[in-house]
């Protein structure tokens, strides 16, 4: 089919590129002396890609079978190709914006998500380093793409075209795009999303335009390290292994622990696994908001004695 085809002339002409780019920003980090790869991490984003790959590839047959019986029941279809493709690519992109919100704010799917999130290192193959099971899942947001009229594998497609700007904007060698920042996730957005300093945890969830963000109050712009403190990737608390099965599972067994704890309601069950990722009962942990609202206040206090001692003497 013709959707195959251009999917299959996506992958033959972003793999060469990926490797091109991924070669040339290896020789800045050297020359710049940024230390950007290690061979550890690197290895485990390509390990990490493989397993989301393989996943994907077993699954697609149930999901598209899924998808194409809400084609069959399409509410509205489009005479226009042009508004066909500018529409499926914008509301694809939208609801997108929500898989990714919710997988940051329900601990149930930050457990898979936390995989792409765990390496403390920015650079063009951290894109790789995928979500192990959100094949399993993600075609439930594409369902209402296919009551709309959208065909399927026209879906995929823009998804993996999609994809391929989402894996280019993981680079810390590009600083600011110009109008491209008001419109599109660029590099600059996408590290405040890596960070893990309270002030950019859960922000610019977009992976394509960014206006979703500024619309539904999740955008943060990129600081200048002297106004605010230099990005620290990874998850706000390292691991302390990082073997393959710890880095996928990892959030998993934290959840059955908690789950495990003596004493605790049904609804304190039911927040561990889907309420906010870092939600305790006993507040021995903390989620981002309230990350943030303590830092905020720490900021504010340490700031009124710098007020005080301005103020001139009487």
């Amino acid at each position: 089919m013709v959707e195959s085809l251009f999917e299959q002339i996506l992958i033959l002409f972003s793999t060469p590129l990926y490797i091109i780019l991924i070669g040339i920003e290896i020789l800045l980090s050297n020359y710049q002396q940024r230390k950007l790869y290690s061979w550890k991490d690197t290895a485990m984003n390509i390990y990490l890609m493989l397993l989301n790959s393989v996943i994907d590839l077993f699954f697609r047959s149930v999901y598209l079978v899924i998808l194409e019986y809400f084609y069959r029941h399409q509410w509205i279809s489009f005479t226009n190709l042009i508004t066909y493709w500018l529409m499926l690519i914008l509301v694809e992109d939208f609801l997108y914006y929500w898989l990714h919100r919710f997988d940051h704010e329900i601990r149930f799917f930050w457990a898979v998500h936390v995989t792409h999130h765990s390496s403390e290192r920015m650079n063009l193959t951290v894109g790789f380093r995928s979500s192990v099971f959100q094949p399993l899942y993600r075609f439930i947001y594409f369902i209402p793409l296919a009551l709309l009229g959208f065909r399927p594998l026209d879906i995929l497609l823009v998804y993996s075209a999609t994809q391929i700007w989402g894996i280019f904007i993981h680079t810390e060698l590009i600083h600011k795009m110009g109008w491209l920042e008001y419109v599109f996730v660029t590099p600059s957005h996408h590290r405040v999303h890596h960070a893990s300093n309270p002030k950019y945890l859960d922000r610019n969830m977009g992976m394509f335009l960014i206006i979703w963000d500024k619309l539904f109050g999740t955008f943060q712009p990129e600081l200048p390290d002297s106004t605010y403190q230099p990005k620290k990737y990874g998850l706000t608390k390292s691991l302390e292994k990082e073997t393959p099965s710890i880095i996928v599972f990892h959030e998993w067994n934290q959840m059955l622990q908690d789950l495990q704890q003596k004493n605790l309601s049904w609804k304190e069950k039911w927040r561990y696994v889907f309420g906010p990722p870092g939600w305790s009962h006993d507040g021995s942990r903390l989620t981002s908001d309230e990350l943030r609202q303590m830092e905020s206040g720490s900021m504010a206090t340490q700031s009124k004695p710098a007020l005080k001692a301005t103020r001139p003497t009487l």
